[in-house]
């Protein structure tokens, strides 16, 4: 029998019914294609801009500016600027931030353990489409 709060109400991952607006809020941020990514990347400590750029394969300049206000907005970065020629701005987890490293690291254990299996899983699914093509719709003169 699953506890309370998990049980099979349409919204069985919220504590209380309205909630789920805000909790699809706060999942869209830290699910997004970036945001668990620079998280990652944070958990050692403080990074630059372009440290970070390197350190995330394939993003962006702009989707990284706003992967990072993003998190900033929701207080799971804080970005620190020193009056320096040129200005040095680092971005670092907040303490809030850093509470998701704990389940990140759940999620990249999942991914790692289940990764085989998802591939076979996949690639079974496709083999099975292969040649179906668009499903047909109906006729109209079929009556």
């Amino acid at each position: 029998m699953l506890p309370p709060r998990l049980s099979a109400a349409p919204d069985a991952l919220c504590a209380e019914p309205g909630d789920c607006l805000a909790v699809r809020e706060v999942l869209a941020r830290i699910g997004d294609k970036w945001s668990l990514l620079v998280v990652g990347q944070l958990a050692e400590g403080p990074r630059r801009f372009s440290e970070l750029r390197r350190a995330v394969d394939g993003v962006s300049q702009r989707m990284l500016t706003l992967t990072l206000r993003g998190l900033e907005r929701d207080g799971l970065v804080v970005r620190t600027v020193e009056a320096s020629v040129p200005p040095r701005v680092d971005y670092a987890l907040t303490p809030a931030g850093r509470t998701l490293l704990d389940p990140v690291r759940a999620l990249v254990t999942w991914a790692e353990t289940h990764r085989t299996a998802i591939t076979a899983a996949r690639q079974t699914f496709d083999a099975g489409q292969a040649g179906r093509g668009a499903p047909a719709l109906p006729r109209e003169d079929a009556a």
